[in-house]
């Protein structure tokens, strides 16, 4: 099994991985509730809080029914992210390497993420041929990626935001608009009650061909509106705000996908980060896959935001060759073993 360690930002999170299985288990803390009445994740904070949590988390892990002996290696998030909750992250996982005589790897945050719509799959239902070349939509609140997997499972970015991710911008929206940190979600609750063609929001880079995503005007355009509105006005069509503000982000990210699946034969789509748990996202894309005649494969929403399960999940698939199956059983392969794994990372990030 693989033990994954995720602490990139202000979730502490280990998770274990069976290439058979699946996730047998998880354990979670979340920090919305501390960094809420900031606006916004502080990183001292962060930091405390991962070393407040891991310890009981792995008490609990050592005190059900897997033992440290299970562990063949550990898989730990080594960037991009918070510099000092990456560092927690990493201590605890280089430690247990050590306590326990494993191997530690580290895993790129943003390439756990473009794997994760894969999870679901069952090791017989990997089949690469199928999948790739593969078409990918990271969408979060630090990041807004759509890139390409090619056959050997390398990724290249085709376009990124130049600004503030989809994520962020729906969270500023929803701070405009009266909803506390982080509001993105709590914003798309409205909009379901709401008319999306009520207001004209901006699109960014209408030209089908520019590749990148741009959405800080988007919350700019929004900061007018409101300034042009009673209060009374902006109560009595609240909905209908968030409903057009949304709408206008999915559009952009859509249509940008819709563009790019059509000029290669991609055999998948995937969607993947926070934002890939908003439906009507979700909903968007799957038409635009439909259309296009594309296997359509979204994170499971449990699995959209950072979580560890998504980092043991990428170790596994990048150690082709480590893992043989043979009459139905996969085993790992010690003769295999790499003294570390290439760190892959997206362009910049």
């Amino acid at each position: 099994m693989i033990l994954g360690i995720e602490s990139s930002c202000d979730e502490s999170a280990i998770a274990l991985y069976h290439p058979l299985h699946g996730v047998v288990g998880e354990w979670v803390h979340s920090q919305i509730q501390q960094h809420s009445q900031y606006g916004g994740v502080v990183p001292d904070l962060a930091v405390r809080q991962h070393l407040e949590n891991f310890f009981p988390m792995l008490d609990l892990f050592r005190s059900g029914s897997f033992s440290s002996c299970e562990i063949s290696e550990i898989a730990v998030t080594c960037g991009p992210g918070l510099i000092g909750c990456l560092g927690v992250g990493l201590s605890i996982g280089k430690t247990l390497g050590e306590l326990w005589r494993v191997p530690v790897y580290g895993v790129n945050h943003l390439r756990g993420h473009a794997f994760s719509p894969f999870m679901k799959l069952s090791s017989s239902d990997l089949n690469w041929d199928q999948l790739l070349p593969h078409l990918g939509l990271l969408v979060s609140g630090g990041n807004t990626l759509l890139f390409e997997m090619n056959r050997r499972k390398e990724i290249q970015v085709i376009g990124r935001t130049m600004d503030d991710a989809a994520g962020e911008a729906l969270d500023k929206g929803a701070k405009l608009l009266g909803i506390p940190y982080p509001g993105g979600a709590e914003l798309e609750k409205f909009a379901i009650q709401g008319d999306s063609t009520a207001f004209k929001f901006p699109r960014a880079f209408k030209s089908k061909e520019e590749k990148d995503f741009s959405f800080s005007g988007l919350k700019t355009s929004l900061l007018y509106q409101l300034q042009k509105m009673s209060s009374e006005e902006i109560q009595g069509r609240y909905c209908d705000l968030c409903a057009s503000y949304q709408e206008a982000a999915v559009d952009q990210l859509s249509k940008k996908c819709r563009h790019f699946l059509s000029k290669k034969p991609y055999r998948s789509f995937g969607l993947s980060g926070g934002v890939a748990n908003n439906q009507a996202l979700r909903d968007r894309l799957q038409g635009v896959c439909s259309d296009q005649a594309v296997s359509f494969y979204k994170a499971e929403k449990k699995y959209t935001g950072d979580n560890a399960a998504m980092i043991a999940f990428a170790a596994f698939l990048d150690r082709d060759g480590l893992w043989s199956n043979e009459n139905g059983q996969l085993s790992f392969n010690p003769s295999l073993m790499l003294d570390s794994l290439p760190i892959r990372s997206y362009g910049k990030e």
